[in-house]
């Protein structure tokens, strides 16, 4: 026994690295080790033979057990010693930072916008996306026959055969939204509507899904003039610089009188600067609330009258931040956000209360 002890102890001390530890285990206490197989021969003695045997060769192999558990030990704090010396480490050095996320730039000016028109004392009303044929077309006074009301402009959704249910289609403007508000709060209001909306179109100016934001402001004395002063003080708060406006004869079928407006610009080397120079570009539609679309929402048009406009949010945000192609909103890599990209602390705080 004391021989058994002496060998493995010694080469258990002796041993460099944690394979050859390994490797002296097996031999010892391993299923065939050397020890192991001292133990088998217990059953081999008599009696008086193993109560002395017995005992002396299991403290044998615990000793040898906790010899090799000591020794793995104090071979693995050696080897991170080793790598700490290789290894060195400033801890005084800050971390690395980490990207932060950033706002997309179509959530940045639906908010710039919604504050610039809330201190205008306007509120924000919402409907929903997909809407019945009557909200989005015949409520807005747009006959049957009208162009935009063609499957080639218009989402409509799927009709199993025999559902006769009445048309439903993705809204082509946030101007049911109105309709339903005039319908729940009557006159008098004042009130934007962003939003998302869709039309079959895609090219560089034009997407199948984007984003607007239309407004609507009934009383009894409204007119174009108060119309004309809400844009213009709308785009100067918005450019950050008093922007000219021109307003042009037009028709829509919602609105009567009805005008397109354009805002003073330059085209200058490829691209638009907004506030100077002799060019106009046109930038949304306007007017005074047609009699039906009053009457369709449960407003008397004897007794109340407003006006009511649309932009797209997109096509500001292009405006100001110089962003060319509005494709690249929806189907851009995250290089393009992290470019045009915006701070959290860059967004009004509208929603905050500061």
């Amino acid at each position: 026994m004391d021989d058994l002890r002496d060998k493995y102890l010694t080469a258990i001390a002796d041993v460099t690295d944690e394979a050859g530890l390994e490797a002296l285990r097996v031999q010892a206490v391993g299923k065939k080790g050397e020890i192991s197989l001292k133990m088998r021969e217990l059953g081999k003695m008599t009696p008086e033979e193993r109560q002395v045997a017995g005992p002396a060769l299991n403290a044998l192999k615990n000793e040898v057990n906790s010899a090799i558990a000591a020794k793995k030990a104090a071979l693995g704090d050696a080897a991170l010693d080793e790598r700490l010396r290789a290894e060195w480490l400033d801890v005084t050095l800050p971390g690395r930072p980490r990207r932060m996320g950033t706002i997309h730039p179509v959530s940045q000016v639906m908010e710039e916008v919604t504050a610039i028109f809330a201190d205008m004392g306007f509120a924000v009303a919402e409907g929903p996306q997909i809407e019945t044929d009557w909200y989005n077309f015949d409520a807005l006074n747009i006959p049957g026959h009208h162009p935009a009301r063609a499957e080639m402009d218009t989402f409509y959704t799927h009709r199993a055969p025999g559902d006769n249910r009445p048309p439903h289609v993705l809204r082509t403007h946030t101007s049911p939204v109105q309709i339903r508000h005039m319908e729940k709060y009557g006159a008098p209001c004042r009130i934007i509507a962003p939003g998302r909306v869709y039309r079959a179109d895609y090219d560089q100016t034009h997407t199948p899904m984007f984003n607007q934001v239309e407004g609507l402001a009934l009383d009894r004395d409204i007119s174009m003039a108060n119309l004309k002063w809400v844009l213009e003080e709308f785009f100067s708060a918005y450019f950050g610089e008093k922007v000219k406006t021109r307003f042009r004869a037009s028709h829509f079928p919602f609105t009567e009188p009805s005008a397109e407006v354009d805002i003073q610009c330059s085209f200058e080397g490829g691209t638009v600067k907004v506030g100077e120079g002799d060019g106009w570009l046109e930038v949304l539609g306007s007017g005074m609330v047609h009699p039906n679309v009053l009457k369709a929402g449960g407003i008397d048009p004897a007794e109340w009258q407003g006006f009511a406009f649309g932009m797209g949010i997109d096509r500001i945000a292009m405006l100001k931040y110089g962003i060319p192609d509005l494709r690249a909103f929806f189907d851009s890599d995250l290089r393009w956000l992290r470019h045009y990209g915006f701070a959290p602390l860059d967004v009004p705080a509208v929603h905050s209360g500061v």
